[in-house]
This record gives structure tokens, C-alpha cells and sequence, in this order.
């Protein structure tokens, strides 16, 4: 039983990811204010097409999972991931003022680092593997990958809600400096994968993928800053399976790849 709702909360947690870019694609960041937990109606509003009621229904799922979890089979992973789902979960608040542009955009760049240590805590309670600590301090092409993620976090809290970038050739704004850093921890990350292979490169199959996705995406954040659509989860769902691939060092044969 255990283990199937260990399975449950990697699932969730992945799912939780990919349903917070469809938050930002559609434009429901701030569809229910800056309140949380918001209970009024929220099921209905939740099969009604808001994906930001599916984002706070499926987060409270995972903690209410991480304490089944935490009672039947208590350590050090299960006590982690609890720990982490509530801090991710008062981080979300703090997304949200970020999005009103009442708090600062690091905030959103830690609240994804969060989101991603959660779903690292359960794949390790799955495999049986080490400590959080141990496994992020000793897997360096993870320092790079979580770089990308917090900076990815930068870019959408720093635009805030419904603000485009901005297409430049030399960065004039804040913002633009931001996508600019975030484009170099890609590419970071880029040559670390690309030294490993091919160790992992099934990870770096989904950067060069991620990476046209990226441009992509840019593109449509600066057509539609309110509604850039069905790319922004796209772009996380990427993200998620560079996450799964690392973690478990997935390789094809591809020979111009190693």
C-alpha cells in the first residue's frame, strides 16, 4: 500500500508542475486571488476549466498523501517530502503576490526548486535511494538543471501577471536581463549534459527539444502576455521528463549523441 502511494505522490507531484504551466498559459494565475487555501466553490470551478483550482486541489492531495505516507511508513524521505510539500505550499502563496507584483520574483524561482526537490524525494523513496541532501550534493548535472529551473522561476515572476518580455537585441529591462541568465543557465546545463553523454542522454534529447520550445514560448509571451497557451505547459512537461531522465540515467542509442 505504501508503495503505491509513494508511485501516487510522483505522479502528483509531476502533475502538479505541468498543471502550474497551464496556470500561466491560460492566464488563471490570479483566478482566485491571492487567498489560500480557497475553498468556496472550488470543485466546481475546478470542472469548470479553471486549472488553478486543479493546482491547489492536487496540492492538497499530495499533503494529504505525504501524511498517509509519513504514518505508514515514517524516515527521513517521508518526513523531507512532508516538510517540503508544506514549505512549497506557503511558497505557492507567496507566488501569488508575486504575480500581483507585491512580493519579489526570486520568490517563484525558490518555489519551483521546491516543487522539483518534492517530486526528486519521492522518485528516491521509490528506488529506495539516499538522502535529499546527499543525492542533490553528490549529482552535478543536477546543480545545472535546478539553476535553469530557478531561473525559469525569475522569468515568469518577474514579467508578473500578464506582462510581456519584450523583444530585444541588447536587454533594457529587468525582465529581460532575467530571460537573458536563464538562457545561459540552459546552456550551462546544455554542455554539462552534452560532456556526460551518454550517460544521460535521454536528458539532453529533451533540452534540444526544451530549447526550441523556450524560443518558442518567448514568442508567444510576447504575442499574448496574458494567454501565451498550450506551450508554457508544454515547456514544463519537458522539464519533468529532463527531472525523470537524470534520475534515472536514461540512455538510447543514438549514435551522433554518444
Amino acid at each position: 500500500m505504501a508503495y503505491g502511494l509513494i508511485l501516487a505522490q510522483v505522479v502528483l507531484a509531476a502533475g502538479l508542475i505541468v498543471v502550474g504551466g497551464m496556470v500561466e498559459g491560460y492566464g488563471y494565475g490570479l483566478s482566485l486571488g491571492t487567498r489560500w487555501p480557497y475553498t468556496r466553490n472550488i470543485v466546481a470551478l475546478a470542472f469548470g476549466g479553471d486549472p488553478e483550482a486543479w493546482h491547489r486541489i492536487i496540492a492538497t492531495l499530495l499533503g494529504l498523501n505525504a501524511l498517509a505516507i509519513v504514518a505508514l511508513r515514517p524516515g527521513g524521505l517521508a518526513w523531507t517530502g512532508l516538510g517540503l510539500i508544506v514549505f512549497t505550499a506557503l511558497l505557492g502563496m507567496a507566488t501569488l503576490f508575486v504575480l500581483a507584483g507585491k512580493a519579489p520574483s526570486p520568490l517563484q524561482g525558490l518555489h519551483g526548486l521546491l516543487a522539483y526537490s518534492t517530486l526528486f524525494t519521492y522518485l528516491l523513496m521509490l528506488t529506495h535511494g539516499p538522502g535529499l541532501g546527499f543525492y542533490l550534493a553528490t549529482g552535478v548535472p543536477l546543480h545545472s538543471f535546478l539553476l535553469v529551473i530557478f531561473m525559469g522561476g525569475m522569468v515568469t515572476g518577474q514579467r508578473g501577471f500578464g506582462k510581456a518580455i519584450g523583444v530585444f537585441t541588447w536587454p533594457r529591462s529587468l525582465a529581460q536581463w532575467v530571460w537573458v541568465v536563464h538562457g545561459l543557465a540552459v546552456l550551462l546545463f546544455l554542455l554539462t549534459l552534452a560532456y556526460e553523454t551518454p550517460t544521460n542522454n535521454v536528458a539532453l534529447l529533451f533540452l534540444l527539444g526544451q530549447v526550441g520550445l523556450g524560443f518558442l514560448t518567448f514568442q508567444a509571451i510576447n504575442a499574448s502576455a496574458e494567454r501565451p497557451g498550450v506551450l508554457v505547459p508544454f515547456h514544463q512537461l519537458f522539464s519533468v521528463g529532463i527531472a525523470i531522465a537524470l534520475f534515472y540515467h536514461l540512455q538510447v542509442p543514438v549514435p551522433w549523441l554518444g
